[in-house]
């Protein structure tokens, strides 16, 4: 079955779809927006098209240490804080008060600004970053926004009580308030995870699923940058939650994690790691019932060398049966929601498998910068938290058309979801729809800023060369999102080429286009030029296609584009 969504739609090619998940919902201006979902099974992204059409397409040891000690303290976790979080509610008043929105009590969107983070050239960082929602009551998130202006390799969100981790909202180090990702799941929950260098990015549930933030609690996140550029960068980062009224909730969702710590890819060959994991004991042990999990959400990291997930049932009814497959790697949103639900009852676990691409002649391992990594995060109506894990023991079990097959065995960590994260008692089904306060710096501020084409007015950011736009516009932009670099190229567009001059007038365009990707001297007649400088640029029969970088709400920044434009209006030279 082949359907477009709205990235094939501006040109970035069709996703394939088997037996298909949910089609995104259409939206309307209140927030109780619900259309009829597709059924939905397994998601298979095709490698190439999947990344749009370039001519117009903590250690696993420390963390089992602290499980223990976080789940007792869960369910006994209060807070009190003076923290004001900066919030913007979909229609507000200009006040810093109560704020309701336009006319309804369905439902309402927040939105933050995190600020902007300011790197140095080629600096990479892991910071935190919080948002305290100052919530009197409970909120109940059906769907996820997260935006940013690049750099953002990846970041996985909680919501968590006010007095853990404490200090103030903003940007700051990770260690010096103790921070871990498993101690933040336990004391409150997983809200959402970015997929790989995503700008734009929406986690969407099913009608009447939620992740619920209880009482003073806030929005917190552990986050990896990184500026490949021989330039500073500032990045906006921001969110917005989409909350329904509690009478509309279903199903509060607990997080579960799928990891594979021991990686040990091998060089200038393709290799893959699959865990075979079997948790229905751990959960029943846990839950004090047979393994029911229902699956609602999933998404899976892995980083430039990644090209292949998998994600299948064990044992049961549906033994074997593929949930999920992605091929390839792009900077776009991978998560998929199921809606029906995949319903695990008389399963035994699930099977899961990264595959990998390493076209370097180093080895490679787990970890950031040019490290790998593989999980995945699941998102479900279950009894029980669990992180699964294979953290040593991995073998080769043979070799498969060329590729390095591995398997290891799972460790499963099951524990009783927060007391906190329970449904929504009688008063609140019965009471109004309650929204957190705002603040007046962000009244009004929208999910995501406008397009606005590029001013061709403005003055070119430094030296307008070659060299120089590959180091502050390819590099950071189209090769950091794996589209244009390396042998993997979309459309064979390598941006990293050595021969980048060679690489930039003697490609080929794809797309239905009468113009060359670059023309010296004329801006205007280069595919490459409009590709940046217009929000939807279009080919020769009119139809729309992706600006880039591809999943970027806005284009890159005036200055940058204006470099580009005064190279090719120089003729284009190789220097």
């Amino acid at each position: 079955m082949i359907i477009t969504d709205a990235r094939a739609r501006s040109g970035a090619g069709p996703r394939r779809l088997e037996i298909t998940t949910r089609a995104p919902r259409a939206r309307e201006p209140s927030a109780a927006r619900r259309v009829a979902p597709a059924l939905a099974l397994a998601l298979t992204i095709g490698p190439g098209a999947a990344c749009g059409d370039s001519d117009g397409e903590t250690s696993p040891a420390s963390e089992a240490s602290a499980v223990a000690t976080a789940a007792t303290d869960a369910t006994n976790a209060t807070a009190a804080t003076t923290s004001v979080g900066t919030t913007s509610v979909g229609a507000t008043t200009e006040d810093a008060t109560e704020t309701e929105t336009a006319g309804a009590d369905d439902g309402a969107t927040l939105v933050h600004s995190f600020g902007t983070y300011s790197l140095a050239p080629a600096e990479e960082t892991q910071p935190c970053v919080q948002w305290t929602l100052d919530n009197d009551a409970p909120v109940y998130i059906n769907r996820v926004t997260l935006a940013n202006d690049g750099a953002f390799h990846h970041s996985n969100w909680f919501v968590v009580p006010e007095t853990e981790f404490a200090g103030p909202d903003g940007f700051f180090k990770c260690s010096d308030r103790g921070f871990g990702e498993l101690e933040a799941a336990v004391a409150g929950t997983v809200l959402f995870a970015q997929s790989t260098q995503s700008r734009w990015e929406e986690q969407d549930l099913p009608e009447g699923v939620v992740i619920k933030a209880p009482p003073r609690h806030k929005v917190i996140t552990s986050a990896h940058l990184l500026n490949l550029s021989t330039e500073p960068l500032e990045t906006e980062l921001r969110m917005s939650l989409d909350i329904i009224h509690p009478r509309d909730v279903d199903v509060v969702a607990k997080p579960f994690r799928l990891t594979y710590y021991d990686l040990d890819i091998p060089a200038q060959q393709r290799s893959r790691f699959t865990g075979a994991c079997e948790f229905y004991q751990h959960y029943e042990s846990t839950a004090k019932v047979p393994l029911d999990l229902k699956l609602y959400h999933v998404l899976p990291h892995y980083h430039y060398l990644g090209d292949h997930f998998t994600l299948e049932i064990i044992g049961g009814p549906n033994d074997g049966k593929n949930l999920f497959t992605l091929d390839g790697f792009n900077g776009d949103g991978n998560g998929a929601t199921f809606d029906p639900p995949v319903d695990l009852t008389g399963a035994k676990g699930l099977r899961f498998t990264c595959g990998y691409n390493n076209w370097t002649p180093n080895n490679v391992g787990w970890g950031i910068g040019d490290q790998e990594m593989c999980v995945m995060l699941g998102l479900a109506d279950s009894k029980a938290l669990m992180d699964i894990r294979v953290s040593d023991g991995s073998e080769i079990v043979g070799v498969e058309d060329g590729v390095v097959m591995n398997e290891g065995p799972c460790t499963v960590l099951a524990f009783p979801p927060n007391a906190a994260q329970g449904p929504p008692t009688q008063e609140e089904i019965d009471g109004p729809l309650y929204v957190p306060p705002t603040q007046d710096g962000d009244v009004g501020l929208p999910p995501v800023d406008p397009c606005v084409d590029a001013d061709p007015n403005v003055p070119a950011d430094g030296p307008a060369t070659l060299t120089s736009i590959r180091e502050t516009i390819f590099t950071p932009s189209c090769t950091f999102s794996a589209c244009h670099g390396g042998p993997a190229s979309v459309h064979g567009l390598d941006l990293s080429a050595a021969d980048l001059h060679g690489e930039l007038l003697g490609h080929a365009v794809a797309a239905d286009v009468d113009i060359p990707l670059v023309a010296p001297g004329d801006p205007e007649g280069s595919w490459l030029y409009q590709l940046v400088s217009r929000c939807e640029p279009q080919d020769k029969g009119g139809v729309t296609k992706s600006h880039m970088p591809l999943n970027a709400p806005t284009l890159l920044d005036d200055r940058a584009v204006a470099k580009l434009r005064a190279w090719i209006e120089d003729g284009a030279p190789a220097n």
